[in-house]
């Protein structure tokens, strides 16, 4: 199994820690470093960034939102880090919820997300082949454009830049079975969320394809007191279900709902909703937060690192605050 470093999307600002446990985390021999975006920092740029600062860590968007750009520009981000960083880019898309999507992108969000996905990762993947002019007959993302207000002059194109590799890695972060199961035909990798070693039947994994990757991110916090290391845990997950969504359309509700604690993420909800989200945080139950990380004291991480071996995953991606969680999850998967 494989290790990652998840550095997430910007609060407040940037993190001054941020380039520091990349360049940490390469040395430590990790696989690879991980940003995100949400509606604030953008996943790309600080990227760059990291690139220009490391040498051979490998390079993922743990997710780029597929509503925040057009799938010829996300592979023209993509291609061009590429080369920027000499073929170590790995691309993860996200489809996002309709909160985001209309509230902040200002797109409507698909009848069909499944249908969606797969016209992007068509199109993302025509451009970094380079094989013809890129061309699709499609619901969401058809090429040329084809609406009513359209000229009728839009002609099919190539890329002008030839991509470094036309097998760059395309991840999909994907929570429902049947977009796990679309994930495993279209994409080279999955991106879970809130992965539990002991439920992957929360998922329905189908039977996976030789070399797919799968690479869930959890919190690693090397700690004495279990419990105040599950609280930062417990922040995110109230944020999550109770405020990445609508009451009546929350994904990451639903998920935690399917993995058993479907009355918890119902409370947890109204809470946040309600305004409560202190209390939302702290009905978050310590089991649900303690079996998707990796916190406590070196010994319990070392005992619970066997879980994730054991199952499907490939690359696991350490949400982790400092180079001591860092080093010791090395140590412990070496």
């Amino acid at each position: 199994m494989r290790l990652g470093l998840a550095l997430g999307y910007w609060g407040r600002g940037p993190s001054p820690a941020h380039m520091a446990l990349a360049q940490e985390a390469e040395r430590l021999g990790y696989d690879s470093v991980w940003t995100a975006e949400s509606w604030g920092s953008d996943a790309f740029t600080p990227l760059t960034w990291i690139a220009s600062h490391t040498s051979r860590i490998k390079l993922g968007t743990a997710v780029a939102q597929m509503a925040a750009r057009s799938p010829t520009t996300t592979a023209m981000h993509a291609l061009t880090l590429d080369h920027l960083s000499g073929g170590r880019m790995m691309l993860g898309l996200g489809l996002s919820g309709p909160q985001v999507v209309e509230g902040w992108y200002g797109r409507p969000f698909p009848k069909s997300p499944l249908t969606a996905t797969r016209e992007y990762v068509d199109v993302v993947r025509q451009v970094l082949r380079r094989e013809a002019p890129v061309q699709l007959d499609g619901r969401y993302h058809p090429l040329p454009y084809q609406g009513e207000d359209a000229t009728g002059l839009g002609k099919p194109l190539k890329p002008i830049t030839h991509p470094l590799r036309p097998d760059l890695p395309v991840l999909l972060g994907a929570e429902g079975p049947k977009n796990v199961a679309q994930t495993t035909r279209i994409a080279d990798g999955w991106l879970p969320l809130y992965w539990s070693p002991t439920r992957p039947e929360a998922y329905a994994i189908p039977d996976l394809p030789e070399g797919f990757l799968v690479a869930p991110m959890a919190q690693v916090r090397v700690c004495d007191d279990v419990t105040e290391g599950l609280l930062p845990v417990k922040t995110m997950l109230g944020f999550y279900i109770g405020g990445m969504g609508h009451a009546a359309r929350n994904f990451h509700a639903d998920l935690m709902a399917r993995m058993g604690f479907e009355e918890e993420a119902r409370r947890i909800q109204r809470l946040f909703l309600e305004g409560h989200r202190q209390e939302a945080v702290l009905a978050v139950p310590d089991a649900f937060a303690d079996e998707i990380s990796l916190v406590g004291p070196r010994e319990r991480i070392a005992e619970r690192l066997e879980l994730w071996r054991k199952g499907p995953v490939t690359d696991l991606l350490a949400l982790a605050p400092d180079e001591e969680s860092l080093r010791v999850l090395a140590e412990l998967n070496s």
